[in-house]
């Protein structure tokens, strides 16, 4: 059946189904021709009709279009676009042999992609990934709106949507996908956090993986490799097949919703799928390649690589900043999308000459978006360029990973010395780098591990990473890890290493919850996950990257504990304060909000060059419990005095010291300390309470 056209409209880009048919645009400014080819359905191998669009009825200034009228859901289509031919000066990269995927596509599918095939561009083939033809504007959302949930009161889950049930041990209906998640919203609850940020779920390429890694039978785990910015990822539904990735996204967002989880995105507009000269041609490349990209000024046939994955997106281009914006106001509109954490985000704010500028066109019209006003955003800040902005990332509201944050933790945990002046900035929200300029302590994403990087348990026990089953000769993944093995690399049998390493863990998350600004932790750390001394999973779809839900029995003790450690924080309000700490007396008991200590009261050894202990007192807002700190990160055990409260008595709340269940204790089931000083244990954290003097 061949189907009747129109002239069809520039917008919306992309293919908008309606009750006459569906209408189909696309911008290409330099193209000269265009056809747009259509499938049946996703198994269909051939096309059915190819529609030659006509340069005079189908484009309106730089966009081509047409109307298919009767054209039902379900159809798949591609692009075949043609223009000048590649030189040095022009950058173009246009080919009408190759079927282009749709940039605006709502949902696309993958089924006869291959990768190695489609950088052969010396003859036509059909094996690329299409758009799909949709219609879901029927989706009830039973009134479901973004959360507003404030900011700094938040609790960050980083997780993988494929790796957080695809381990048979989730007893998951759907393993790997995103209704997965939602058999877990009862286990996010309980564990007590309100925000998953998932790894990347806009449409990716499994397939963008070095030779050797592919030699090796793996793929593109993680998903930082996007080609469709519009389109839920298919591998993360039941049935891609039907067109239902909006439909099942959407029954991922409302249930974490009604759960009152907040969703945050970290989404991939530094770089794409295409890569670099020897790349594939998967659909800007073969529209708008000299606009798209940050090519070589002498050469325009060569990418710019500041993000070490072979070409970088030309961000502030007016048409590629025009396109992120209205891809994210897109997710926040039809997902309902509470917040993006944009990877390599350094490469959002470097000028069409590669240089960074603080006024850069696109992170602003972020910020200003009328849609995204109460969306958070959230900046990896930097790139592989040799950028590096944390503290000093455009914008005013944006928050950042604080990467500053991470590495002094890690150190002063690992038992480094002369950190303590650093560490109390970090754990006061580092002001350092967030006061100056008007911003708040939540502009801090505090985090010590995240997917990148050593899992939190494999922090404690490897030094070395091993990264050999990536295929890469261990060369991939950082080698600054600041982790410390507790004496011996990898696995062990000692009773002492292993305690010792579950203290560390202890140690981290205590610090992690006690530090102003909005902490993340990683998926699985609260349960000792291992991904066996690889550092670098993103290759790893397999039990090395996924979640053993069998270790909520095998490490309950610590599962009970990073449960214990958040409720902790959330009911103690001078723990997020969203206005820096000054010292001065707040609270009723004549209290500050916070006050320096050492082994000695009011002696902090900031001069001390080796110093590795640490203490503090944070007045409580109101009626709360104030809270006394005591951080002994020496290889002593050693007596702290304690401040004198009037008419209270401290308790004691955590102790990473101590065996389960003395490590942390429940309010009700805490015991008076008695005495003046208190006797910290080597390598721990010590935590107490003050309340009103029990009458006798």
């Amino acid at each position: 059946m061949k189907y009747k056209i129109k002239s069809g409209k520039r917008f919306p880009a992309g293919a908008t189904i309606s009750s006459d048919g569906v209408n189909f645009s696309l911008f290409s400014r330099h193209a000269t021709s265009a056809e747009l080819v259509l499938y049946k359905d996703v198994s269909s191998k051939k096309s059915f009709q190819v529609i030659v669009l006509d340069l005079d009825v189908n484009r309106t200034f730089f966009f081509w279009h047409v109307f298919v009228e009767g054209l039902p859901a379900g159809v798949c289509y591609t692009w075949r676009i043609d223009g000048p031919e590649t030189t040095k000066l022009n950058g173009f990269r246009f080919n009408p042999d190759i079927e282009l995927v749709d940039p605006w596509a709502k949902a696309v599918v993958d089924d006869f992609w291959d990768r190695e095939d489609a950088k052969k561009t010396s003859r036509k083939r059909q094996n690329a990934i299409r758009g799909m033809v949709v219609n879901d504007s029927d989706y009830d959302w039973e009134g479901d709106q973004p959360l507003k949930n404030p900011h700094e009161n938040s609790i960050i889950y980083e997780l993988h949507v494929g790796g957080f049930t695809r381990h048979p041990s989730s007893g998951v209906k759907h393993p790997g996908t995103f209704s997965g998640i939602i058999e877990k919203i009862p286990y996010l609850k309980k564990l007590g956090i309100t925000c998953i940020e998932l790894l990347p779920v806009m449409a990716f390429d499994e397939q963008d993986i070095p030779a050797g890694v592919r030699a090796k039978g793996l793929k593109n785990y993680w998903g930082y490799s996007t080609h469709s910015f519009f389109s839920p990822h298919p591998g993360y539904c039941v049935s891609p097949e039907k067109g239902t990735h909006r439909k099942e996204f959407r029954d991922m967002v409302k249930a974490l919703h009604k759960a009152g989880i907040s969703v945050i995105l970290d989404v991939v507009f530094n770089h794409t799928a295409e890569g670099a000269v020897d790349g594939p041609t998967i659909n800007f490349k073969g529209l708008g390649n000299e606009a798209i990209y940050h090519l070589e000024k002498s050469d325009r046939r060569i990418y710019r690589d500041y993000t070490g994955c072979g070409n970088t997106v030309n961000c502030n281009h007016p048409v590629v900043a025009a396109f992120i914006v209205e891809c994210l106001e897109y997710w926040v509109t039809e997902f309902h999308i509470d917040g993006f954490r944009f990877d390599l985000a350094s490469v959002l704010a470097r000028g069409q000459d590669g240089r960074p500028m603080y006024h850069a066109p696109v992170v602003w019209n972020i910020e200003f978006s009328r849609p995204l006003a109460e969306t958070r955003l959230i900046a990896e800040a930097w790139d592989a360029g040799g950028l590096y902005q944390v503290g000093g990332f455009p914008g005013f509201r944006w928050a950042e990973w604080n990467g500053m944050y991470r590495d002094v933790m890690r150190r002063f945990v690992r038992g480094h010395s002369g950190l303590i002046g650093e560490v109390a900035t970090r754990l006061s929200g580092s002001s350092d780098l967030y006061q100056h300029s008007g911003r708040l302590p939540s502009n801090s994403i505090n985090f010590v591990t995240c997917h990148d990087g050593f899992t939190l348990y494999d922090l404690v026990s490897y030094e070395h990473k091993l990264n050999h089953e990536n295929g890469e000769e261990n060369r991939d993944g950082t080698n600054q890890n600041e982790s410390w093995n507790c004496g011996h690399e990898g696995p062990s049998d000692d009773p002492v290493i292993n305690e010792l390493r579950q203290k560390q863990v202890r140690n981290i998350y205590a610090l992690l919850f006690l530090s102003q600004g909005v902490p993340m932790i990683l998926a699985g750390d609260e349960m000792l996950r291992t991904q066996d001394g690889n550092n670098n999973g993103y290759c790893q779809d397999n039990e090395i990257g996924w979640l053993d839900w069998g270790l909520m029995t095998k490490n309950e003790p610590m599962l009970r504990f990073a449960t214990l450690v958040i409720a902790f924080r959330k009911r103690h309000p001078c723990l997020n304060r969203n206005r820096f700490l000054t010292g001065t007396r707040q609270n009723s008991r004549h209290l500050a909000d916070i006050s320096w200590h050492g082994t000695t009261l009011h002696e902090p050894p900031w001069l001390i060059e080796n110093a590795k202990v640490l203490a503090f007192t944070l007045g409580g807002i109101d009626d709360e419990e104030d809270i006394h700190v005591m951080l002994n990160m020496s290889g002593q055990q050693l007596d702290f005095e304690l401040p004198k409260i009037k008419d209270r008595q401290w308790h004691k709340t955590i102790d990473t010291g101590a065996a389960s269940p003395d490590d942390i204790i429940e309010p009700e089931l805490q015991k008076s300390v008695e005495g003046s000083v208190f006797s910290s244990a080597t390598h721990s954290i010590v935590i107490l309470e003050s309340r009103p003097i029990a009458e006798t």
